[in-house]
Order: structure tokens, then C-alpha cells, then sequence
């Protein structure tokens, strides 16, 4: 009997499913004519609601908002922080939302979306969320790394071991971004050994190899040989099996964005030619498929489904 192929579930929210319910309330139905249309509430309620139910857990809240901010009409957090001008909830998905869409280059916009910034975290002062949307636009406008620390650290005095925060780091540290490879390890190397037992960041020394694999694929020439030898590095099995013993096979309650963290396990499991411990990883992860880092190789979901139906099955 063939059993049934499930096919991957790709979408912002991964498997919150109150942010994804939320996401497609807010988009406005195509029957209507304007975004809230044949609505006696406001257009922002549902945003409004989620981040409500959210309350303090930091992590949460800042995948949420993240989401929101890169996927709802921009017109939402503008109308909600025009209707309710001191809401924190407001202030916080306004700016999150102007970060999102600042180019590279718009210096005008820039000061504008960090004074944006700036006031959310006056309106939220023991949220990181604000802290981090600071990050990301100082990566969008290319701030030098020693710049971006400080602000990364009123990140973290807020929310010590904030998986989204050290992982905005990490990015911010790649030779792709406005660091370099080994300050980039090291930082993941050191965070992780430093993190207590369960956290997440026990996987962070696996981001940081995916990276660097994304790095050295970006390379020409001489600089691209042995480009993929890095999977059969010793370090790089350690890096693994702590990630497995630290967090995976730890008994944790799974964090916001455990799907990413699970989805980087697996690619780097079956990298590394682990196919037992990938298909434990890949059992877990069900249909949520995330795009990165699988869209480092050529056909990127027919590799996840043969590894997670076929050689993980």
C-alpha cells in the first residue's frame, strides 16, 4: 500500500495558527472595495487582538509582529497608530512595518522609521521587539557591526537567551551581511556553550554552518573549492549532536520559531549524511517546510520530500 504524500505547508506564520488565522482576516476579500469594507470595527481589531492574547512572552510577540509587519497591507499599522496614537501595541507594529519597507539608500526614510523605532520602545520600555526592529533596519541600511551591538544588547537585557535575537545577530555577523566568518562562529559557538540546558540557541552553532554553506555557495573560482567540505568537518558533528542533546532531545516547550530551528536541523542532518537523526527531526517538522535553507539547493521541495517521504519516511 503507498502510503499518502502530504504536501509541505510553506507560510510566514509556521505553525502558529492564530497568527495565520489572524493574517488572513486581515487581508481585505476581494468582493469588498477597500480593506475593511462592509465592517462596522476597525480595519486593525484583529492585530490589535492577537498582540493582546500575546501578552509578555517576548519571543512570541516578536515572531508575531514580525509576521504581521511583512505581511499585512501596509495601510493597517498606519490607521491603528493614527486611531490610537499612545497604544504600544500600535506604535511597535507601525514602525515594525515602515523597517520592512525601507531600501537601501533611503537615508530621509531611514532617520524617520528609527525615530519610529525609538518611540516604541519608550511606549514598551521592557519589550525587546522595538530593540530588534532597530537591528533590522540598522542591517538594511548597513550600520557597521560595532554600531548594531549596542543596540542588540538593550535587546537582550530585556529578554535574556531571545532566540530571535540572537539569531538577528548572527545574520548581521555573516560574511554576507556586515561581518566576517569568524566572528560569526564565534559569536555562535560562545552563545550556544553559554545558553542554559534547553534553550534553542543550542542549534544556533547549525545556523551559523547553514550560513557559512550559503556563503561559500555565493563563491567563484579557487575561493569555491571543497566549497561543500564544511558538512564533514569534525566541529561540524558536534555542532549537531549538541544541538541534538541540548535542545531536540530535550524536554522543552517548543518556542515560537522552533519549525525554522527544526527545518535547520534537518537540512544540515541530511548534509551531513545523518539519515537516522534527520528523519527524527524531519518526523517533527510534518508538513511545515520552511524556504530557507532549502532553498540552497536546486529543487528545494522535492529534496524535502524525499528526505522527510522517502529516506526519512
Amino acid at each position: 500500500m503507498f502510503r499518502r504524500r502530504h504536501s509541505p505547508l510553506v507560510r510566514p506564520a509556521l505553525d502558529d495558527d492564530l497568527l495565520h488565522a489572524t493574517l488572513t482576516e486581515l487581508r481585505p476579500a476581494p468582493q469588498l472595495h477597500g480593506l475593511g469594507a462592509g465592517s462596522s470595527r476597525p480595519v486593525w481589531e484583529p492585530a490589535a487582538r492577537l498582540l493582546r492574547a500575546t501578552g509578555w512572552d517576548w519571543d512570541r510577540r516578536a515572531h508575531r509582529v514580525s509576521v504581521l509587519a511583512r505581511n499585512i497591507p501596509a495601510v493597517i499599522p498606519e490607521r491603528w497608530a493614527a486611531d490610537r496614537p499612545g497604544d504600544g501595541d500600535a506604535l511597535l507594529l507601525s514602525a515594525c512595518a515602515a523597517v520592512a519597507r525601507v531600501a537601501a539608500g533611503d537615508a530621509a526614510t531611514a532617520r524617520q522609521t528609527e525615530r519610529a523605532c525609538l518611540r516604541a520602545a519608550d511606549a514598551c520600555p521592557g519589550d525587546p521587539t522595538p530593540w530588534l526592529a532597530l537591528l533590522s533596519l540598522m542591517h538594511a541600511c548597513a550600520v557597521p557591526v560595532r554600531d548594531a551591538v549596542p543596540v542588540w544588547t538593550e535587546a537582550v537585557n530585556r529578554a535574556p537567551w531571545h532566540r530571535g535575537a540572537y539569531h538577528r545577530m548572527l545574520r548581521y555577523l555573516s560574511p554576507r551581511a556586515h561581518g566576517t566568518l569568524p566572528d560569526m562562529l564565534d559569536f555562535a559557538w560562545q552563545s550556544a556553550a553559554q545558553a542554559p540546558q534547553g534553550s534553542p540557541l543550542a542549534v544556533l552553532p547549525v545556523a551559523a554552518r547553514v550560513e557559512l554553506a550559503a556563503h561559500r555557495q555565493g563563491l567563484t573560482g579557487l575561493a569555491a573549492v571543497g566549497a561543500g567540505g564544511h558538512w564533514n568537518e569534525l566541529r561540524a558533528a558536534d555542532e549537531l549532536d549538541r544541538a541534538l542533546a541540548g535542545w531536540f532531545h530535550a524536554p522543552v516547550t517548543p518556542h515560537a520559531e522552533a519549525v525554522a530551528d527544526l527545518n535547520l536541523l534537518a537540512f544540515a542532518l541530511t548534509r551531513a549524511h545523518r539519515p537516522a537523526d534527520a528523519a527524527l527531526v524531519l518526523r517533527r517538522v510534518g508538513r511545515h517546510m520552511t524556504r530557507h535553507p532549502w532553498d540552497l539547493l536546486p529543487e528545494p521541495e522535492r529534496t524535502f520530500l524525499y528526505w522527510r517521504d522517502g529516506r526519512a519516511g
